[in-house]
């Protein structure tokens, strides 16, 4: 997962927001500030001695451009030679962070601790393998090889146009002027809303469809089970057959074959493919 939370200048950071993305991502933090014509940078497992010092430096540097990252492990081991930002090659001058999974060609081999982020920044990116950034073919190339991927690039180095560069910066959030690759810095009342039943205030973190299982009520046409009123498809006009609470849940809960199984010990996987239409 991780969350890399990108700071525009004159921008302060959310305290909270930083603590909440540090504990959905636990394992290993780390900033870069730009700072004049130098970038400050710095590394933490523990996350709040981290914040701190980073409020600290961004309330007495507010005009340059700042990123914070917090890690979750999927390559490479949980150590702080892991954390992000990464020097791009051996050059100090210019730092990445990233989020999400990169190609296979920067995964870690057998007995390589180094996460791909890590070989990214060491030993695939210094090459400039797209060409220069600042070029719309050089911008697009490294966007493409990211894939999903959301890439956060802060530099001194005056060969490079500008000082900050967000790669997929449309798959991120923008919340107040700050940038944030995904929508873990957010509460769990704001991350869950959509699974909170607005009746009765239940949680249900694997609610499957648009219905309360307590009070067994749509959250689409507001009407309580079997008297649901949603006809139409998302993807059609068509009209839908309204079916029963019993058989909905029986074909959302249907086993599939292929690529897109479920993993665990039963073969399930959800399909929301129920009539769906907005309230008026």
């Amino acid at each position: 997962m991780c969350l890399l939370t990108y700071f525009p200048p004159g921008t302060q950071p959310d305290r909270r927001a930083l603590q909440t993305g540090a504990a959905v991502n636990p394992h290993g933090h780390g900033y870069a500030l730009i700072i004049e014509d130098k970038i400050r940078v710095g590394h933490s497992m523990d996350p709040d001695p981290l914040i701190e010092e980073f409020l600290n430096l961004r309330a007495e540097y507010p005009t340059g451009a700042g990123l914070f990252h917090s890690r979750y492990a999927t390559r490479g081991i949980q150590a702080l030679k892991n954390c992000h930002p990464f020097p791009l090659g051996r050059d100090t001058r210019t730092v990445i962070a990233h989020n999400g999974t990169l190609p296979k060609r920067v995964h870690p081999r057998a007995y390589d601790q180094r996460s791909d982020t890590r070989i990214a920044a060491e030993e695939y990116l210094p090459r400039h393998p797209f060409g220069s950034i600042d070029t719309h073919r050089g911008a697009r190339g490294l966007a493409s090889w990211l894939g999903t991927s959301k890439l956060v690039i802060l530099t001194v180095d005056p060969t490079y146009a500008r000082r900050a560069y967000i790669l997929n910066a449309e798959a991120g959030i923008w919340d107040d002027e700050i940038w944030y690759s995904n929508s873990t810095y957010q509460p769990c009342v704001r991350r869950f809303h959509i699974l909170r039943c607005d009746e009765c205030g239940q949680l249900d973190l694997h609610r499957a469809a648009h219905w309360c299982d307590r009070r067994e009520w749509c959250f689409d046409c507001w009407r309580s089970f079997p008297r649901c009123i949603c006809t139409t498809h998302p993807r059609t006009t068509a009209p839908v057959t309204p079916v029963t609470r019993a058989e909905t849940l029986a074909t959302l809960t249907r086993p599939t074959r292929g690529r897109h199984r479920a993993r665990g010990p039963h073969s399930w996987t959800v399909e929301p493919i129920m009539p769906h239409i907005n309230k008026d």
